[in-house]
């Protein structure tokens, strides 16, 4: 679990990066997880667009996205999730 404080460091590092996943609108399917997960052991810090105009929708996925990766949710702020996973083989990020 990340503390308040380091959640508030990644979003720091985060303000400035870019959606590299988008969730369509068929939802999660296991190739969208499994570039999700690709994509955190590559980067630890990443921003996904979740396509959709349903708010609770857009969570439920960002859950489940996190759940099927085992990233923990940073921020989700309208379309934009942002997730974190260290990565325990070359970590990048130190967290405060």
């Amino acid at each position: 679990m990340l503390t308040s404080k380091q959640k508030q460091y990644l979003r720091g590092l985060a303000h400035h990066l870019k959606p590299v996943i988008m969730v369509g609108d068929k939802g999660l399917t296991d190739a969208v997880c499994d570039e999700t997960r690709r994509a955190l052991a590559h980067h630890e810090l990443i921003k996904v667009k979740i396509a959709g105009s349903d708010r609770v929708r857009r969570r439920s996925d960002a859950a489940d996205l996190c759940d099927r990766t085992g990233a923990e949710t940073v921020q989700i702020m309208g379309r934009i999730a942002t997730l974190y996973l260290r990565n325990p083989e070359k970590a990048r990020i130190t967290l405060p």
